[in-house]
């Protein structure tokens, strides 16, 4: 615990069975109380891995329901088991778990209720071997959106995210999407609930193992993004209404 404030740490896994064990390992343990790795049906044995290298709450999906499909069983699993601030790990190792103390330490200290890791602030992503189109594609997107919905983040596609409780259960991230414009979605609705968001500067590591998208899906990703924007737009000018950003049903 910290501050007297359980600490859970969830990981969306999907064919992470070579870089789950050494995520894990980085873990610091004094501070973390829980971990909890939503496997979604995966091809390997990320599954067997996951247990085998004793995390206590493992969970299979049946059937693949997607990232966004993944995080929300993590979210609700970790809210279950009582976690007061919630932090997201991708299990690929493309994120080191070594910010967890300083994220955590953000949200215990009732700065912010919301604070990611961000590849672009120190130049992260450029340096950790991110591709130079997914490098544009981001500056391109994270501009657009800032104009759009009228903030200002270094990026919003980094998956290295810190919730607190409060905030879990205030947003409706059930009606989000199943794929992955879930996380586009979710800081919509964070930002639509009046909550600012903080960034702390996050080295990052791209290799073979490292889940990443192919062009394709980059560019569906690309206008779902877009289309979330345009939706806040709207929704905070109360010319539209969106279902999620409707308060979720307890």
């Amino acid at each position: 615990m910290l501050q007297g404030k359980k600490i859970v740490v969830v990981m969306p896994a999907y064919n992470a069975e070579k870089t789950l064990k050494d995520t894990y390992a980085e873990i610091p343990f004094d501070m973390v109380d829980d971990v909890i790795v939503v496997d979604d049906a995966s091809n390997d044995n990320t599954y067997l891995v996951a247990q085998s290298i004793g995390i206590k709450h493992v969970i299979r999906h049946q059937k693949n329901l997607g990232y966004g499909g993944n995080q929300k069983t993590c979210y609700n699993q970790a809210l279950a088991l009582g976690a007061d601030i919630v932090i997201m790990l991708h299990p690929d190792y493309q994120y080191t778990p070594k910010l967890i103390p300083s994220m955590a330490h953000m949200i215990a200290s009732d700065l912010y209720q919301v604070v990611l890791g961000s590849r672009i602030l120190g130049k992260g992503a450029l340096r950790g071997g991110m591709p130079i189109y997914k490098y544009i594609f981001n500056r391109i997107l994270t501009l657009s959106q800032n104009i759009i919905i009228g903030e200002k983040l270094s990026e919003y596609h980094t998956g290295y995210r810190a919730f607190s409780r409060p905030v879990l259960e205030r947003i409706n991230y059930n009606a989000n999407s199943n794929d992955f414009v879930f996380d586009n979605q979710m800081l919509s609705q964070i930002f639509m609930a009046g909550y600012p968001i903080a960034e702390l500067t996050c080295p990052t590591k791209y290799f073979t193992e490292a889940s990443s998208i192919n062009f394709s899906r980059s560019v569906k990703y690309g206008l779902g993004v877009l289309k979330t924007s345009i939706q806040h737009f709207l929704h905070a000018k109360k010319w539209a209404r969106f279902e999620l950003y409707q308060s979720p049903k307890l």
